[in-house]
């Protein structure tokens, strides 16, 4: 069974007219789950994240100037020439990053085996100590996080496929051998990081594509690179940066995947995840911005997590 995260508070969040990272996004993932091939979905409403949790991978600095910064309402504060806050972002943030926690707990007790959170705003790009590039909270490293101090995992591994590198997930955990990221994105491209040279302390895995690359470069990346890599690390738990954005309709990158790549690289991490980690794997929205794109897309990446 595959269990679906996700909370109306993240509906509103919304940094303003024209922002690429609009609540449309997750309205337009949310209705194409609503599809009769997604009926056996577990829907479950996600909660909040702690501090104690967010505390694990951001400076107390940083959760208290996210959980201040809330604008009165009908206003929106700017946190960089990207990131924007409305009254309803920090609920929304919250709930992002309280559903990854909450699916690995889910996932770790038998409860689920897969769980995908259907949330916003996404997370990846969230450093330590800095919000940017459309995140607050860095929830995918929340959850890893979580995995590690909370159920004592020794070896979890962090997926990427957003077409803009994670950098705030490998800035997190560059330094925590019990964490294996894999990275495959754009470059160059925003926000400059993920040469393949930068490799942690051998935890990190980055997989660069020109502009221009397609469906033939990005399986080549993954059956040649990235996978082997992922397999030789033996994970407990695989988590997954879904971003949609590497669509060869979206229009904030240069890579033409379709919808069928989507579905390809997750039948591949299910069937590593069941290799390895008992079929334990937990994946969240990133990026995707061409609507009708991003709903195509993660309604493959769905229906694969259920297969």
């Amino acid at each position: 069974m595959l269990r679906l995260y996700t909370h109306s508070a993240c509906l509103q969040h919304d940094p303003g007219q024209g922002h690429a990272e609009r609540p449309a996004r997750l309205r337009a993932v949310l209705q194409a789950l609503d599809h009769d091939r997604h009926a056996a979905l577990d829907r479950v409403e996600a909660p909040r994240a702690t501090r104690e949790q967010l505390l694990r991978v951001h400076s107390s600095a940083h959760v208290e100037h996210i959980l201040g910064s809330a604008p009165p309402e009908d206003a929106t504060y700017r946190l960089d020439e990207d990131t924007v806050m409305s009254p309803g972002s920090v609920e929304a943030a919250l709930r992002a990053a309280g559903a990854t926690v909450a699916a690995v707990d889910a996932v770790l007790s038998g409860a689920v085996q897969r769980a995908f959170c259907a949330v916003r705003p996404p997370g990846h790009h969230a450093t330590r100590d800095q919000a940017m590039g459309f995140c607050l909270f860095n929830s995918i490293a929340v959850a890893a996080a979580h995995a590690l101090a909370a159920h004592g995992l020794k070896r979890v591994a962090i997926a990427d496929f957003d077409v803009h590198h994670g950098n705030g997930t490998q800035a997190i955990f560059e330094r925590e051998p019990r964490v294996l990221f894999l990275s495959s994105h754009e470059s160059p491209l925003y926000p400059g990081s993920g040469r393949e040279d930068e490799r942690g302390v051998g935890n990190i895995v980055n997989g660069t594509l020109s502009p221009g690359a397609g469906s033939d470069e990005f399986r080549a990346l993954w059956d040649d690179v990235l996978l082997p890599r992922l397999h030789a690390f033996k994970p407990q738990l695989v988590l997954v940066s879904a971003g949609f954005d590497a669509h060869r309709n979206d229009p904030l990158a240069n890579i033409r995947l379709g919808q069928e790549d989507y579905a390809w690289i997750t039948e591949r991490l299910v069937a590593l995840a069941n290799t390895h980690a008992e079929g334990r794997l937990v994946s969240s929205l990133e990026g995707g911005y061409d609507l009708a794109a991003l709903a195509a897309s993660a309604a493959a990446h769905v229906h694969s997590l259920m297969a």
